[in-house]
């Protein structure tokens, strides 16, 4: 009788492992502010998702800076994630557009051959160069569409809850940083888009 309980606890623990969602973040200040990785598990389990996250993020970095450091292919090399969740600055100009694309192809590549799904988080301008917000969304789509990535539209919901409400507060105090709102925002958007597609819940 006890071996056939200890049985039964070793099969429900492969069926919970199993039904963990392992993402890998990759990122800069705009991942790591709020800690948003830590957001999206608790988003998740608010859905009856169960999620674990790892984070790989550094001020000012962006994908290639990643790429030659090298500590984000012996990651997805070694560990089994799931998805590998991708972001880098608003990237609204030329150069960063470039990055996203061509950087973003090796990653796409890497990930595609270790079994994980490539995805870009798209974020947003800083208030200062608002104007800026269509370019934006519009190299990030890009660039998820020719890589064959998943998008998550952060920056596009943000965008839309500027032009309904007229608010900002989902900025920090220096007008590019997430505030907490907008971090919750950001993971809510993330699990919708990995998870169930749903409508983005309302902003706490």
């Amino acid at each position: 009788m006890r071996r056939l309980l200890f049985i039964i606890v070793i099969l429900l623990s492969s069926q919970v492992i199993s039904q963990t969602t392992r993402i890998l973040f990759v990122g800069n200040s705009l991942t790591y502010t709020n800690d948003l990785p830590d957001l999206v598990e608790k988003e998740a389990k608010s859905r009856g998702i169960r999620v674990q996250t790892t984070m790989l993020a550094f001020p000012n970095y962006a994908i290639i800076d990643h790429w030659n450091d090298g500590e984000v292919q012996k990651l997805i090399k070694s560990e089994k994630f799931d998805f590998v969740v991708v972001q880098q600055g608003p990237s609204s100009q030329e150069e960063g557009r470039k990055m996203l694309l061509e950087d973003g192809a090796k990653l796409g590549l890497l990930c595609e051959n270790h079994g994980s799904k490539f995805v870009y988080f798209m974020v947003w301008p800083s208030r200062k160069y608002y104007y800026t917000f269509d370019g934006v969304i519009r190299n990030h789509t890009d660039a998820a569409v020719e890589n064959n990535a998943i998008l998550c539209p952060v920056g596009q919901a943000w965008k839309a809850y500027f032009d309904e409400n007229n608010d900002f507060s989902l900025y920090g105090s220096d007008g590019f940083h997430p505030s907490p709102k907008g971090s919750r925002l950001a993971a809510s958007v993330i699990i919708d888009t990995l998870f169930d597609g749903n409508e983005v819940k309302e902003v706490r």
